[in-house]
């Protein structure tokens, strides 16, 4: 071995040791280097690793990795995000963008259409669930990442793109020509599970979360002919999203009571990341009872909803323990147009509490209680008084025949049975109005 190649050899294990010694050094007090010191140790190794490693090295590969390195030391939300994710990111937060409207998927190397969005072009075009899409605009999709055809097949509004599509049953090829839309996601449903009793279910909270969540309200006030009795607010599995969008759907149900009407406040080091967001002078909802269902998929701005309703005493929370995400990111443009999302406060319920690292308790624990495989095996029917021969009448006339209630929409019982949580949230809002019903408060 040449002398040059010892010394650079020794050169780099020295600079591998040190940065493996100065966590252990810096604990002890025995480091003293100042940010000068660190950057220039940095070049460093830097240049021993251009230099001396087994293979060329790709800059822009090198010097991302040592971002996403230093980010992960902080903690698991803080990343660096390339231009091309950076961009994804917003328009999914945007719930809005330029496109045909279709949900992708892929099977055996195929781009197969899961499902067309309802009043998109490519719905209204007659593209079916199970198409599969071999072309976009004459290019072969095989072989290419869903990420690379979504982006070819979005664009500026009004703008064509023409899919070649392999239809089963179709004896060749289709083509259609698409011109495209603004496709508007929903981060939400609801739905009357029976007369008086709503269910809203919120999958994250985009950009227009807020105001989607009070038409909702409404279509569901006016599906019902009247006020509502009560509702499920589920927000199981909801990841989080945008603070102020969450903090518009808690408003709608909370007043001036506690701390003000606080709904949520952030604390971080820098002033700018203190805020607190409290509940406005505006429409809200009648005082009906509330179930919210959560679980440990339920994290961040879900955790927001569901600690200003618990602290407030609004609803009811059921379920299980939530995720315990308690951090704020934002999010910042880097000069080369690059994102970096970085967590730069935490934040608290109305009644102070952190819930980082924690969660939210609910006040009734629900486990999932799943269906056996094997079938039940029959009940034997109930006997009463009334099956046994010879019984006593009541000896007091019968009551007039009561209005018999709406027979249940199916599928939403099919639901109930498939979902012991809901049901139990639905027996709990039943119970409560039956109680108020009695005088019982």
């Amino acid at each position: 071995m040449s002398r040059k190649r010892i010394v650079v050899t020794a050169l780099l294990s020295l600079a591998l040791v040190v940065l493996l010694l100065i966590p252990m050094l810096d604990k002890l007090g025995m480091v003293g280097r100042s940010d000068a010191d660190y950057l220039r140790m940095f070049k460093e190794v830097v240049v021993l690793v251009k230099t001396s490693y087994v293979e060329k090295v790709d800059d822009k590969k090198l010097m991302t990795g040592a971002i996403n390195g230093m980010l992960a030391a902080l903690d698991p939300h803080s990343s660096y995000l390339p231009k091309s994710d950076f961009a994804e990111m917003k328009v999914h937060l945007a719930g809005a963008f330029g496109g045909v409207g279709i949900v992708l998927d892929t099977r055996e190397g195929k781009l197969l259409v899961n499902s067309p969005i309802e009043e998109t072009p490519a719905f209204k075009a007659g593209i079916l669930a199970g198409d599969h899409i071999w072309k976009i605009d004459g290019k072969p999709t095989r072989g290419l990442s869903v990420a690379t055809c979504v982006s070819r097949m979005r664009g500026t509004p009004g703008t064509p793109v023409t899919l070649g599509i392999l239809r089963e049953g179709a004896p060749s090829p289709l083509s259609f020509r698409l011109l495209r839309a603004v496709i508007k996601t929903k981060s939400l449903k609801g739905k009357l599970l029976e007369p008086g009793y709503g269910y809203i279910s919120i999958a994250e909270f985009q950009e227009r979360t807020g105001e989607d969540f009070e038409r909702a309200l409404r279509t569901l006030a006016a599906d019902n002919g009247a006020p509502l009795s009560g509702l499920i607010l589920d927000l199981r599995y909801n990841p989080g999203g945008l603070i102020d969008q969450a903090a518009r759907v808690a408003d709608r149900f909370i007043g001036q009571g506690l701390a003000s009407g606080v709904i949520v406040t952030t604390k971080g080091r820098d002033p700018s990341s203190q805020i607190s967001l409290t509940a406005r002078v505006n429409d809200k909802e009648p005082n009906y009872p509330m179930v919210v269902l959560i679980n440990g998929g339920s994290a961040s701005a879900s955790e927001i909803v569901a600690g200003a309703l618990q602290d407030h005493k609004r609803a009811v929370i059921m379920g299980t323990q939530s995720f315990g995400k308690g951090s704020v990111q934002s999010i910042m443009t880097l000069n080369n147009g690059d994102g970096l999302k970085l967590t730069t406060a935490r934040y608290y319920t109305p009644s102070g509490r952190s819930i980082q690292a924690k969660g939210i308790t609910p006040d009734i624990v629900v486990e999932v209680v799943k269906k056996p495989a094997t079938p039940a095996k029959p009940k034997l029917p109930e006997i009463h008084e009334a099956d046994l021969d010879g019984h006593m009448d009541a000896g007091i006339p019968a009551p007039a025949a009561q209005p018999k209630t709406a027979a249940k929409d199916p599928k939403e019982q099919e639901l109930l049975e498939k979902d012991n949580q809901l049901a139990r949230a639905l027996d709990l809002l039943r119970g409560v109005n039956l109680l108020k019903a009695g005088g019982l408060h």
